[in-house]
């Protein structure tokens, strides 16, 4: 009978542990699954952030020149293409984004015949932006000037070489 109640003992030792591994692994895996999910809402949050905040922009400008009958610049769009997919972040790519159309929210409103390319390039043409430790360097590709601004910018790290 001895022999009895320790295989028992043994069994409900055999149980317990293993109800305690899989409450442990479970909230292992609750966590990550969690934490996967707010990294998504996070992302989200900030685009949204970024898009009301360009919208409220773009409508106080537009409201100062809706007299005029000329044609105004009424939209930034800003096309970032990182050089290498390895340094591409979703977060960064919002706030490069971002801070470029923050420098040209002065020229929301403008007529598009005043407002000089030339100047509108050098902007932001060959900057260095800094990012939570990372240094890109920025190079416009190509813009176009209509009742849209729209500018495509290579994105780089500091010590990578550009195709010009």
């Amino acid at each position: 009978m001895g022999k009895i109640k320790k295989k028992n003992y043994n069994f409900n030792s055999c149980f317990i542990v293993g109800v305690i591994a899989g409450i442990l692994l479970g909230g292992v895996i609750m966590t990550t699954i969690i934490s996967y999910k707010m990294d998504t809402l996070y992302e989200n949050i900030a685009q949204l952030e970024y898009v009301i905040n360009e919208k409220d922009a773009k409508l106080e400008k537009l409201e100062e020149s809706i007299n005029t009958m000329n044609f105004v610049l009424e939209d930034i769009q800003v096309i970032v293409d990182f050089k290498s997919k390895d340094i591409e972040d979703k977060i960064d790519k919002i706030e490069i984004e971002k801070v470029i159309k923050e420098k040209y929210t002065n020229l929301l409103g403008k007529e598009v015949n005043t407002i000089d390319p030339d100047l509108v390039i050098e902007v932001v043409d060959q900057r260095i932006f800094r990012l939570e430790g990372k240094e890109y360097k920025l190079l416009v590709n190509k813009l176009v000037l209509t009742e849209t601004l729209k500018l495509w910018i290579e994105v780089g790290l500091v010590d990578e070489k550009f195709t010009e």
